[in-house]
């Protein structure tokens, strides 16, 4: 993908699907890349709600649990995503960040057996990760983001800091912390960040696999196993993610002639070794 004008477009300078909100202000000369959950029923509520003018809100992307991507914004252009927020000395982020947004329900709440969301859909257990956000004190049950979205996130992220020399990646919980909680615990922010950023001293701890070790598709044994599996023993790997005993992991090198393999294992065989 590549950016042409302000609007992304794939490698053949074909735009990605452009829905104009009419929730903007004057030109933007971004500074931060910040990152959101919707906390909808789906992409489509969302990208109409955004659209919306009585929602007084708008971001620059949205993108599905699909992966697939849709602007509502130039990039030289103030969309109203952050609220009232502070970073790094900014008051009022919307008039120097970007804003993606993630189809994902966020919090969710236990009803008997059930986790639920704010609009009273159920979201599959498989779907669901307890965590304790790092702004709260109590755990709770929050809906995850698919591999879809997460390559799709980073591919656009890394294009939207290197095109617009952006200076940091943060979460919405972090310019509006006690306000809100987005994208919370089930986003991987530090490998994102340390990606992104280039920051050492916030890249993922690095593992050792301790066995031969396949990688699933999923959470869990019923989940297919991935090209490139088995990993053999000593295979490094980088945590993105967790879901109970499973970590979603990125494979640091090439394996069994398969390269950027990121799934699924369980933690039990895994050394940390930096």
């Amino acid at each position: 993908m590549k950016i042409i004008n302000h609007r992304l477009c794939t490698d053949d300078g074909t735009p990605y699907p452009f829905v104009e909100s009419p929730n903007h202000g004057a030109k933007l000369t971004a500074e931060f890349l910040v990152m959101h959950f919707t906390a909808a029923s789906s992409a489509k509520s969302a990208i109409d709600w955004l659209k919306n003018p009585a929602a007084q809100a708008s971001a620059h992307l949205v993108i599905g649990r699909d992966g697939n991507i849709t602007q509502l914004v130039p990039f030289d252009t103030v969309a109203w995503h952050a609220g009232k927020s502070f970073w790094d000395g900014r008051q009022g982020l919307n008039g120097f960040s970007l804003g993606i947004e993630l189809d994902n329900a966020g919090k969710l709440t236990r009803q008997g057996t059930k986790w639920v969301t704010w609009f009273g859909k159920q979201i599959p257990d498989e779907e669901v990760m307890e965590a304790t956000h790092k702004n709260e004190t109590t755990p709770a049950g929050w809906h995850t983001y698919t591999e879809e979205q997460i390559q799709a996130s980073l591919e656009v992220s890394l294009l939207l800091v290197r095109t617009y020399q952006l200076k940091d990646f943060i979460g919405h919980d972090d310019v509006a912390p006690g306000r809100k909680t987005d994208p919370g615990p089930a986003f991987p922010m530090a490998n994102f960040r340390g990606r992104l950023m280039g920051r050492a001293e916030e890249q993922p701890v690095v593992h050792e696999v301790t066995a031969t070790l396949n990688v699933r598709s999923g959470p869990g044994t019923s989940n297919p196993t991935l090209p490139g599996s088995p990993l053999p023993p000593g295979t490094k790997v980088e945590i993105l993610s967790k879901q109970g005993e499973w970590r979603r992991v990125d494979v640091l090198h090439p394996v069994n002639g398969q390269m950027d393999i990121q799934g699924w294992v369980h933690q039990r065989y895994l050394k940390r070794i930096g």
